[in-house]
């Protein structure tokens, strides 16, 4: 909807979206959102995440995130209206290609373009602060929403591998590729 008769701004809702949702260097107290997160089992079961996590082993596998000393892996914080809502990864870089990931931690903000407004402010931050020119992505044939975040970014399905499951569906893991 445009909100020009309204007397707003002229943007319209995804315009107002993307201008909402940044990523950012994650810290050691955002552990307490990851915590939350922890405790939604939809996240768990659709990340791999260990379902009754124990809060201090969770802690420390944060703190690794925080802490990443790997060359070939970054993980970043993704706000949305200035609160952390999940994450996004660049990983295997290597010359000039990685792999994105992006999990949103709160289900319920599911389906709300958050994903596809963060794996574009990543692709970007990619390109610009690390000079990603390729970009691979993989899900699972079943996990609808990054299936079609990925091909309305312009990523294009490469191959099918194997099976896993994904929220009690088995289904192919879908190999994408995007050269910006």
């Amino acid at each position: 909807m445009n909100e020009e008769g309204s007397g707003g701004t002229g943007m319209n809702d995804k315009q107002k979206l993307s201008s909402c949702i940044q990523i950012r260097s994650i810290a050691i107290n955002d552990f307490e959102a990851v915590l939350k997160w922890s405790k939604d089992d939809s996240f768990c079961f659709a990340n791999g995440w260990e379902i009754n996590r124990k809060p201090e082993d969770l802690y420390r596998w944060w703190l690794l995130c925080v802490n990443n000393v790997a060359n070939d892996f970054i993980r970043m914080g993704i706000e949305y209206n200035g609160k952390l809502v999940g994450y996004a990864d660049m990983a295997s870089i290597k010359d000039q290609t990685a792999e994105l990931g992006i999990a949103i931690g709160e289900s319920g903000l599911w389906g709300k373009g958050i994903g596809f407004n963060a794996a574009n402010c990543m692709l970007k931050f990619a390109a610009d602060k690390l000079g990603i020119t390729i970009f691979t992505a993989e899900t699972n044939e079943a996990n609808l929403r990054s299936r079609k975040i990925l091909e309305k970014i312009g990523f294009k399905e490469i191959s099918r591998v194997g099976s896993e499951e994904y929220l009690g569906m088995v289904g192919s893991l879908i190999q994408y590729r995007l050269e910006v």
